[in-house]
């Protein structure tokens, strides 16, 4: 509808529909357009004031005396000593609706010192992205991707870690996951199902042979899943079919 302006403009204000809700907007504001300019300017005042009080994250941010956090336990096969990763966090804007856990510094402990002087490189250098702010989640596919030109090893459970690196980069995976910086979508009901039915079928089979799985484990004999890296893959009715993600070779 057309609105007709009677008295001189003394100012104005271009708004968009996502900064003011229609609903907040006098609807005497097309008899006395001033009115109107002033009331939408008190409103992208306090919603800019309201804006500005959140705290993001950034390299600014100063350190408070005590932060939260998390320790998680390491042992590989490659050393005799078990490394301790810890990861603590800054709450930002606590007891508010933006309240946030994010990601500040990381420590790397071990009796071990053969890898002190790399690890501690890459502690430093963690916690200066941390601090950075952002998307900070690229960090685990990075360290996920090195490989030990030795060889990897199997973790407990199956999963195939290709090298130190890679596990630290998983804790912190984990700990992104926890803080829910990282969703996890996992598997869908349907991919559940399946892999639960598949699972079963298993078992029964190797009941017959009188071998019994112990719950949440896989059999000795499973290969690697290469979608999942997981030593999880069996032989179920003449089908390679991943005991873990559900990944088949027939489907």
């Amino acid at each position: 509808m057309a609105i007709t302006i009677e008295k001189q403009i003394v100012d104005y204000n271009v708004i968009k529909p996502s900064d003011l809700d229609n609903n907040d907007i006098d609807p005497r504001a097309a008899e006395s357009p001033p009115q109107a300019a002033k009331q939408i300017t008190e409103s992208l005042d306090t919603g800019t004031q309201g804006q500005s009080k959140i705290v993001q994250m950034h390299e600014k941010v100063v350190r408070p005396d005590r932060l939260i956090g998390n320790t998680y336990k390491i042992k590989t096969p490659v050393s005799e000593h078990a490394f301790y990763i810890t990861i603590n966090d800054i709450l930002l804007n606590p007891g508010t609706p933006f309240e946030k856990r994010r990601p500040f510094e990381i420590f790397i402990n071990s009796k071990n010192m053969d890898h002190y002087q790399w690890i501690s490189g890459l502690t430093l250098i963690i916690s200066a992205v941390f601090r950075k702010g952002g998307d900070v989640t690229f960090l685990v596919n990075e360290l996920q991707s090195v490989f030990d030109p030795k060889g990897g090893y199997f973790k407990r459970g199956g999963k195939l870690m290709p090298s130190l690196v890679a596990e630290i980069g998983d804790a912190i995976e984990s700990h992104l996951k926890m803080i829910g910086m990282i969703v996890d979508k996992g598997l869908d009901q349907y991919q559940q199902a399946l892999v639960d039915q598949k699972r079963k079928e298993f078992e029964a089979q190797n009941r017959l042979r009188g071998i019994d799985l112990e719950s949440g484990s896989f059999p000795a004999g499973a290969t690697l899943c290469l979608k999942c890296n997981t030593k999880a893959t069996v032989l179920l009715d003449g089908c390679m079919t991943c005991l873990n993600c559900g990944e088949s070779k027939c489907s």
